[in-house]
């Protein structure tokens, strides 16, 4: 067998690594062994942040509208609760957003987290609905929720439960996709 030289191959993984390194202090820029031990360090780092920063967006949004419910003499949690009950589906990065731009809408949304505290605001179910309610904030604050009719064969399973969920079927987690069709009609022809 002819002998093989592995110099191009091994250049070209160093030549990598310290293309990843570029920037770093000291010999971990320039030296191979150091330089790779702190791009793997590096690319872990990048790994577990990429997870902490949502974690940390998602407190500062409870943060925000925390203290904007404050401002307000409501509670967080009230808040969540009341929106839940009164049927709003809005996210925390929106609501964080209403709270530092329009304090005035976000007046609005804890009025309308009061009313579904109090019982006077019901969820409305629609016959299917697989996305959100969509809610505008403006002088009042107004709640539509459009009915979307879908062949239940295309839906996957998590939309299948998702909806008899909303319909308030329980125990449907063992069934396939066919017996999960067959619950959901027949819950719809009640």
């Amino acid at each position: 067998m002819p002998r093989v030289k592995g110099s191009v191959q091994t250049r070209a993984r160093r030549k990598k690594i310290l293309k990843l390194a570029k920037g770093y202090f000291g010999s971990k820029r320039t030296l191979f062994r150091t330089a790779h031990e702190q791009v793997m360090r590096s690319l872990a780092y990048a790994y577990r942040d990429r997870k902490q920063t949502k974690r940390n967006f998602r407190k500062l949004w409870i943060a925000r509208i925390n203290a904007a419910c404050k401002q307000n003499n409501f509670k967080y949690s009230l808040l969540i609760n009341g929106l839940l009950k009164a049927g709003v589906v809005i996210n925390r990065k929106m609501l964080a957003d209403l709270a530092v731009n329009d304090p005035k809408g976000f007046a609005d949304i804890v009025e309308v987290a009061k009313k579904g505290l109090s019982g006077e605001l019901q969820p409305v179910v629609a016959e299917i609905s697989l996305k959100a309610p969509k809610v505008e904030v403006k002088k009042e604050v107004v709640v539509e929720q459009k009915e979307v009719t879908v062949d239940l064969e295309k839906l996957t399973v998590a939309q299948l439960k998702e909806f008899a969920q909303q319909l308030g079927l329980t125990g449907l987690s063992g069934l396939k996709k066919a017996e999960l069709v067959e619950a959901v009609k027949a819950a719809q022809t009640k």
